[in-house]
């Protein structure tokens, strides 16, 4: 005799004749009663800091074969006391998602299609085009002379996902170079 008949096949029934809130014997099934955590099956479980805004809310990762099988809040973070908004309860899909970009692409001016390149290569030209529009467009000294050295040629954004001190050193980096226009969203 399975679950269901010693306990009614109904759900209903079972919950009229004895669970009126549906918390005990009423929401079982033999499915329910084989179910088991996915967090069950983790090697190991690593404590990190949510990526998506400056709040730090506590994660607990749970890796598996070296591989991020769940991530969930970390009941002993002050901070968060083991909630996590949306964004951070999906955070696992950014290292897990097939659709995550693992290299560089590149579309030229005006070209239809991306490719790929080396980091070195990006990064190589990257700066090359920062120090070109900090050249041509520098301001030692504005239409009254004041001095100003500064360039509005570039500007900085930072993403949700960078931490407070990841854009404080994105802050210090584009006012070294002279811009002036430097936000951030870390603080949503």
């Amino acid at each position: 005799m399975g679950i269901g008949e010693r306990l009614g096949s109904w759900p209903l029934l079972r919950q009229l004749r004895g669970d009126p809130l549906g918390l005990g014997a009423a929401v079982l099934s033999e499915r329910s009663l084989a179910l088991r955590p996915r967090t069950a099956e983790a090697d190991r479980v690593v404590r990190s800091v949510c990526p998506y805004c400056a709040v730090g809310c506590g994660q607990r990762v749970y890796v598996k074969d070296e591989h991020v099988i769940q991530i969930e809040g970390d009941p002993d973070s002050p901070i968060s006391r083991g909630r996590l908004c949306p964004k951070g309860a999906a955070s696992r899909s950014l290292v897990t998602s097939p659709l995550r970009q693992t290299t560089v692409k590149y579309r030229r001016p005006h070209g239809t299609r991306w490719e790929e390149l080396e980091l070195e290569q990006a990064m190589d030209m990257i700066a090359d085009r920062v120090l070109d529009t900090r050249q041509r467009t520098w301001e030692e000294h504005d239409e009254e002379g004041r001095r100003t050295r500064r360039t509005l040629g570039f500007a900085s954004l930072g993403g949700a996902t960078l931490d407070n001190e990841e854009n404080y050193l994105i802050k210090k980096l584009f006012t070294a170079l002279g811009a002036i226009q430097i936000e951030n969203q870390a603080r949503i």
